[in-house]
């Protein structure tokens, strides 16, 4: 595919592995592709686990950045975070699951279990193939992965797991998810950072169309331990204050960089028809449109890709950008990535032409779970009418036109944009539409 198709994402940043179903399995594609919808969430975020929770304090403007205390951070220059609270892995997993998962599996495993709960599938009752896995990976278990090696170093090999192997893995979320429901559809896996979340729903859309009932997708990240730490220190673009309400600040005349996070949701995406085959009991809303770019090499002279993004998603909904009501910005928190974003939305929608926000200030950037739990976030806004605040945030800086939303705000929602970037030069865009 190419860089700007608008149902896929860059075949250069996703790695697939594949369950093609058998010749026997009943798959067609149909002419007019009946619309894909979302019928189950399942989030675990810094300020709420689970959907509800997470809903009601993103709404009373409930902050999850804090100070780490998942290791030792002070000798490092950044020391905040969001991390998912009040979860007990045992409550969750089963037991011969806890050896090989480490802290994000089992937070994806959770939210996959969730939000299946929520759709209301019994898949025993559903096609052995026709359900499918797509995740969204930024690094892998590098809590595993760190706690594994430092073993090997500092003890020798026969201290290192077996499960070695594979826990690390990128894959690993959507292998575990799709053994555990015994879920034999087509799988796989995008690596493109924070815009995974994003592109892991186009592709999910993607197997819907050719006739598949249902797919998991979504992502779940967790890389708050040094291993996963350093690396996002070495980019630049971590924010180092240590006032969990001023670190993390897009848009703002004081955006000093972003502050991570762990966590993310799991949505269950199936075909209207397929979610009307089986009495869905209800629909969070419509994934109508969606695409992703690339940017162009450094110093090409080419605009950045993400305006491109959003006009390839409003054109694969059939929809203008006066047909939006709100969007729910990537907010880099970082200030030329933030100046790019709003001259993008202005050129887009006019000067506060669009209602913009940044809920993601109460839970940090997820990494590969950033834009998942965004377009859960966009969804629920489109159930409930009402737009959730970007926090700590005042006002954005005068340099940016936008229409920054910065206390819940009540509204007529009937679609929505959720844009994401990721580390690299990826872009993704996604429209959601109201259930009807």
């Amino acid at each position: 595919m190419t860089a700007s198709g608008s149902a896929a994402a860059p075949a250069t940043a996703s790695a697939t592995a594949s369950a093609t179903a058998p010749a026997t399995a009943s798959v067609t594609a149909s002419v007019t592709p009946s619309p894909t919808v979302v019928t189950g969430l399942g989030i675990a975020a810094p300020n709420g686990l689970g959907t509800e929770e997470y809903w009601k304090a993103t709404l009373a403007g409930e902050s999850g950045l804090g100070p780490i205390t998942r290791f030792d951070a002070t000798q490092y220059p950044s020391r905040i975070a969001g991390e998912v609270p009040g979860y007990t892995a045992e409550e969750h997993i089963p037991s011969r699951l806890m050896p090989q998962t480490d802290h994000m599996t089992r937070l994806a495993l959770t939210a996959a279990d969730w939000a299946l709960a929520d759709a209301g599938i019994d898949t025993g009752e559903l096609p052995e193939y026709g359900i499918g896995v797509v995740t969204a990976a930024s690094g892998g278990a590098v809590e595993f992965g760190q706690r594994e090696l430092q073993n090997l170093w500092s003890k020798g090999k026969e201290y290192v797991s077996a499960y070695q192997s594979f826990a690390w893995f990128y894959a690993v979320n959507t292998g575990q998810i799709s053994i555990r429901h015994k879920l034999r559809g087509p799988s796989g896996v995008l690596l493109t950072e924070q815009a995974g979340g994003i592109d892991s729903l186009g592709h999910a859309r993607r197997h819907l169309r050719k006739g598949f009932s249902a797919v998991v997708a979504g992502g779940v990240d967790a890389a708050i331990c040094p291993w996963g730490w350093v690396p996002q220190i070495a980019s630049g673009l971590m924010s180092t204050a240590d006032d969990p309400a001023r670190a993390y600040l897009p848009f703002a005349a004081e955006a000093r960089g972003y502050v991570p996070g762990e966590g993310g949701a799991i949505l269950v995406l199936e075909s209207a028809e397929a979610a009307d085959r089986r009495g869905a009991g209800h629909r969070y809303g419509e994934i109508a449109g969606y695409a992703a770019t690339l940017d162009p090499a450094p110093g090409s002279g080419r605009p950045a890709g993400l305006g491109r993004a959003v006009e390839n998603a409003l054109a694969d909904a059939g929809l203008t950008a006066g047909d939006i009501d709100v969007v729910f910005a990537d907010a880099a928190g970082v200030p030329d990535l933030d100046r790019a974003e709003a001259a993008t939305l202005t050129a887009l929608f006019g000067a506060r032409g669009v209602p913009v926000t940044a809920p993601k200030t109460m839970t940090g950037r997820l990494l590969a779970g950033g834009s998942a739990l965004d377009v859960a976030t966009a969804l629920l806004a489109l159930r409930d009418g009402v737009i959730p605040p970007t926090v700590h945030v005042t006002a954005p800086a005068p340099e940016h036109t936008i229409d920054l939303v910065t206390e819940a705000r009540e509204a007529d929602l009937r679609t929505a944009l959720v844009l994401a970037r990721g580390h690299g030069g990826f872009n993704a865009a996604l429209v959601v539409r109201r259930a009807s």
